[in-house]
This record gives structure tokens, C-alpha cells and sequence, in this order.
């Protein structure tokens, strides 16, 4: 009996189910779930290969759908989750939970649900494949960087045929993304000396001294909002500058030794960040000096984190961009504020389309969901994928 969409719709339910189960949080492995990925293909006739982390502790997947040729598209997810530590979810995060139409569970917007109907739908992408394949990419430590996709794609340029594109599945509601914000992220340590709080003059409080900074992190902040480079397609629709973590000192009576602090510029495509990097660091050095005026081995040192290019879809894609668009039912691009890992395809010559189901807005959050009308979207989406006539000319 032919598949309908409410029987793929059933069979994805079911795959995001025991996706869901796996807990996959960056600080773990993602092993596990990559096993059961690997063995599902097994049993439908699907070759893959496994790219491991350099520890071995993590991998990427790669599978062939159709023939090895030219061209042909692939269909990107990470399999990786944000930490629930801290969050008052009303659900077990690891289980998923049915409430009417509403599917609760860490990874069900972003991304398990995608990678979920991609494998539910394995038999039509089989019958559709004749000519050019579909490739599924599922990569690791997506949340902390981008880390697991720059080995990925070396291996993709290295190893398979050239394809013709690449629509990653993070949740834009199905809509056709092809534009993103950058992402670049620091840790800063601060280390003074620490001292009785009563000489306060014979310490280095790092603490201040990390707000000094953190204060001018603010400042940036303030100015990219009222007086930097604007683009309306971004919401905010401007670079922004953001500390998300910090921490130091050991009791109120103690001038602190050390305090670490992370944060983040999320450039526009074409903003020159590194100006805001150079205002930093030249502020770093002068705070620094100033230190070691006082306790000679005091020091501030900034390590990266991560570096995520902000994304615009070549003029040369824009023939699968008008596929992509088409199976989704749309005659509208967006852009998003939100990092990907299309810059790292788009950096090794594959161009990359962002369209998924589930919202951003869930993402990251306690209690984490996705309708189950974007599922069913979804499916659908990839239905018109398989029988579109674009396909054939990727």
C-alpha cells in the first residue's frame, strides 16, 4: 500500500520519539544515537560513514541515497541538543510528550524533528533517487560552535561528487531562509591578585576589571542598536553584542583573584566586525597595564570559542533556492538571526538553503516544543521534494 502523508507523518512521530529519548546535550556523546541512525539505514539498504571527532568520542554521519553522481542534494541536521540544567521543564526532557497537537521534548524543534522525516521518508527518497542522490549529513556540536561540520564538509569535498545544494532543517517555521547572522564567541579570564578587602589598593580585583569590560561590551552593544550597519530583513536588523555567562571571586571579604566571562558578536553578512574586536582587545591592553602595576603576573586573556560565518545564498544558487521554494509552497526568502552551520557548507562550495519545520522561538528554552502541524508540514515539503522536476537537473 503507497505511503500517504499521514502514515509518514505517524512513522516520523515514532523515529522522533526515540531521538528524543537519547540524550545528546553537546557535553555528552552523541554516539548512541548515531548507532541507532546507522542501523536504521542498515536495515533499509542505506550505505553510510561515520566521521568521528578527533577524541573519537563524537561523530558525524553521512549516508547515500540513489547513485553516486554529480549532484543531487543533501539534507543537513545536527544531532546534538542545549543543556536542560537549571530549567523548570513541566515534562521529562528525554521523553517525548503528546499534549493534544503540541510534541514536548528536548530537540523537537531544533532539530531532531527534521532528521526524523528525513528518515520516515527513506522509501521516497529511494524511488525518487534514480538519477542523482540524496545525501543525509548529521553532524555533532552543532550548539557549541559548529564544531563536528567543518570535518564533515572536508570529507563531503574530499570523498563524494560534487553536489548541487544542501537545505539544512533548522526550524524556520518551513520557510525559505537564505540569509543568517555570523556568530563569533569568546571566554574571557581575568586574573588579578587576590587580597583582604580592607587594602583594596594591594589587590587586583578581577571582578571590576571584568565589568569594565563587560560594561563596554554593553556599550557596543548600545551602539550597534541606534547607530550601526541596518538590514530590515534581520530582527534586530543590526550586529549585536551580548554576555551571556560570568563568574569570579570566592567570598565578599576577599578581593577576587579571577573572574571568566563569554560572550558573542552576531554580525550581519558584510558587517566588519573586527573593529568591535580591536576596540575590545586595545581596552584589554590598557586594563592590563594597568594591573600589572600593581601584581606583575595579572593578565587578561581572551579565548575563542567559536566562529560561525554569517550566510548568503550565492547568486549562482538561486535555480535551487526556486526549488526549494516551490516544494514549500512560498514565493518569499527570509533572513534569520540565528546561526547555522550553512556558512560551513557555503565555505566548502556547497551552497546551502535553511528550511525546517519546528520555531526558533522554542529552541533553547525549558519545555521545548513543536506543533505537530509543522511535522505534517514537513512531510509534505518533502514529498514535493522527491517528485518535483527540479530534481532531475540538480
Amino acid at each position: 500500500m503507497p505511503s500517504t502523508p499521514e502514515s509518514l507523518t505517524a512513522a516520523a512521530l515514532a523515529i522522533l520519539e526515540k531521538l528524543v529519548s537519547f540524550n545528546s546535550v553537546s557535553a555528552l556523546s552523541n554516539l548512541p544515537l548515531i548507532d541507532y541512525i546507522e542501523g536504521y539505514l542498515t536495515t533499509r539498504g542505506i550505505p553510510s560513514a561515520r566521521i568521528p571527532s578527533p577524541d573519537g568520542n563524537k561523530a558525524n554521519l553521512l549516508a547515500r541515497i540513489g547513485p553516486e553522481a554529480v549532484g543531487g542534494i543533501i539534507l543537513s541536521g545536527h544531532t546534538d541538543v542545549v543543556p536542560v540544567e537549571g530549567q523548570p521543564w513541566v515534562t521529562d526532557p528525554f521523553t517525548l510528550t503528546r499534549k493534544g497537537d503540541t510534541l514536548f521534548g528536548r530537540g523537537t524543534a531544533d532539530m531532531k524533528s527534521f532528521i526524523a522525516v528525513c528518515l520516515a521518508l527513506i522509501p521516497e527518497l529511494k524511488a525518487a533517487a534514480t538519477q542523482k542522490p540524496f545525501w543525509l549529513a548529521f553532524s555533532y556540536d552543532e550548539e557549541v560552535g559548529c564544531l563536528g561540520a567543518p570535518l564533515l564538509l572536508k570529507h563531503i569535498v574530499a570523498n563524494i561528487p560534487k553536489p548541487a545544494y544542501a537545505i539544512i532543517g533548522e526550524p524556520t517555521l518551513m520557510q525559505v531562509v537564505t540569509a543568517h547572522k555570523g556568530v563569533i564567541s569568546f571566554e574571557t579570564t581575568v586574573t588579578g591578585l587576590e587580597w583582604h578587602s580592607s587594602q583594596p589598593q594591594l589587590g587586583v580585583n578581577a571582578v571590576q576589571i571584568a565589568c569594565e569590560l563587560v560594561h563596554l561590551l554593553t556599550t557596543m552593544a548600545t551602539e550597534q542598536a541606534t547607530s550601526g550597519l541596518r538590514d530590515e530583513r534581520f530582527s534586530p536588523p543590526h550586529t549585536t553584542v551580548h554576555t551571556g555567562i560570568i563568574h569570579g571571586g570566592t567570598a565578599r571579604n576577599i578581593i577576587p583573584r579571577e573572574c571568566v566571562f563569554q560572550w558573542e558578536i552576531r554580525p550581519l553578512p558584510g558587517d566588519n566586525y573586527q573593529r568591535l574586536l580591536d576596540r575590545f582587545h586595545t581596552r584589554t591592553a590598557e586594563l592590563q597595564s594597568a594591573m600589572r602595576q600593581v601584581h606583575p603576573a595579572a593578565s587578561i586573556t581572551s579565548r575563542p570559542m567559536s566562529t560561525m560565518a554569517g550566510v548568503t545564498l550565492p547568486a549562482s544558487a538561486q535555480p535551487s533556492c526556486h526549488t526549494v521554494m516551490r516544494c514549500a509552497h512560498t514565493n518569499a526568502e527570509h533572513a534569520v538571526s540565528f546561526g547555522t552551520e550553512a556558512g560551513v557548507f557555503n565555505d566548502h562550495g556547497v551552497p546551502a538553503i535553511i528550511c525546517g519545520p519546528g520555531d526558533i522561538q522554542q529552541a533553547h528554552k525549558p519545555n521545548e516544543f513543536i506543533e505537530l502541524s509543522q511535522i505534517q508540514s514537513c512531510v509534505e515539503f518533502m514529498l514535493r521534494l522527491t517528485s518535483d522536476t527540479g530534481i532531475a537537473n540538480t
